[in-house]
């Protein structure tokens, strides 16, 4: 297929997810031919996330943003268009295919909306349409992010020491390796006692998790047989290798999750959490999907776990951790599962085609 030129378009709202996101699609777009230009109002984050950036990604400011003989445009979580490319758009000179990538889910609703139409009329009373597309857990959905090589590259990893090393970081004898990367979280405290009493390596990333620790265990970064390290921001590439490093990953948000579950270890999700209580059916969703066939010992532990990680249910002052073999044997099962399917820009640029 010939090579389309693709308008992608993000804002930064926080947490870096969105960012992060549209990066990732964007150079992968890239990587299979496609040209790409991602619109985004801050870029500041990229310039540690993505310090070599991409070959075929041309990064632009939001206010100069233009369709620009595109014939994609891609706008992200549903953060809307420039000025300008709507008056474009609503000018009708030109019909780009325009889709609407949304946030990332296990509800049904998702299954029902992917690939839906959004039609929208201009003032003239012309008729344009953008396409919703969700990314997902099943064949019914756009499927997740998935760059091709991806899993060869996790396969081919090394030992977890080298890279460590690397980092600066000598792993003692007997160290179970955890990442941390979460918002502000009341059952921390929970999980460094759980931590504590085995010997432990935290692998702490910038920002809440570095400063919730700090302030919890004091300039030590200690407590019984626990010992955290804070990291720096870490580009992409190596935020994976951060993963892959580790017996257990707790993650926050949509992006981060994809890559632990890639990674094939066990992980803790936090999910934004949301004053109207959103989040718990998201997280119920994505539970009934994530444990399909997992023993009913191992799947009622990680419910327990991660209601206590979400602050869901009545108040626990423990976290305990599932079984560590069995939930890791299960983790690598629902990875190969998923690999099975098709990857977001693979049916991202088949659904694309269709429409042109």
């Amino acid at each position: 297929m010939a090579t389309m030129r693709w308008s992608i378009f993000c804002r930064v709202v926080d947490n870096y997810g969105d960012i992060g996101f549209a990066w990732r699609l964007a150079a992968d777009l890239a990587a299979r031919g496609e040209a790409v230009r991602l619109f985004v109002d801050d870029c500041r984050a990229l310039a540690w996330m993505a310090p070599g950036r991409a070959a075929g990604v041309e990064v632009l400011d939001w206010d100069d943003a233009a369709i620009a003989s595109s014939e994609v445009l891609v706008e992200t979580f549903g953060g809307g268009l420039p000025a300008r490319v709507d008056a474009e758009l609503a000018a009708g000179t030109q019909r780009p295919v325009c889709i609407n990538v949304e946030h990332l889910s296990a509800e049904s609703f998702v299954e029902r909306s992917h690939r839906l139409p959004s039609p929208r009329f201009s003032e003239a009373g012309e008729t344009r349409t953008t396409w919703f597309f969700y990314p997902g857990f099943s064949e019914r959905t756009g499927g997740l992010l998935r760059e091709p090589g991806l899993l060869q590259r996790r396969s081919e990893f090394g030992d977890a020491r080298e890279w460590l090393a690397t980092m600066g970081i000598e792993l003692r004898e007997a160290e179970r390796r955890v990442s941390l990367f979460c918002y502000r979280n009341p059952a921390l405290g929970a999980l460094l006692d759980t931590l504590g009493e085995a010997p432990t390596l935290l692998l702490l990333t910038p920002g809440p998790a570095t400063e919730q620790v700090q302030a919890l265990l004091g300039p030590g970064l200690r407590r019984g047989a626990l010992r955290a390290v804070c990291l720096p921001a870490l580009p992409q590439t190596d935020f994976d290798r951060l993963l892959w490093s580790c017996d257990i990953n707790f993650m926050r948000g949509e992006d981060s999750l994809v890559r632990a579950i890639w990674a094939g270890a066990p992980f803790v999700w936090q999910i934004y959490p949301q004053d109207d209580g959103a989040h718990t059916a998201k997280l119920d969703a994505f539970l009934a999907r994530f444990l399909q066939g997992a023993p009913a010992p191992l799947a009622a532990a990680i419910r327990e776990t991660l209601a206590v990680w979400n602050g869901i249910g009545s108040v626990r002052v423990a976290l305990a951790l599932p079984e560590a073999a069995a939930w890791a044997a299960h983790c690598r099962l629902w990875r190969d599962r998923l690999a099975a399917q098709a990857d977001l820009a693979s049916t991202l640029l088949e659904f694309v085609n269709s429409k042109r």
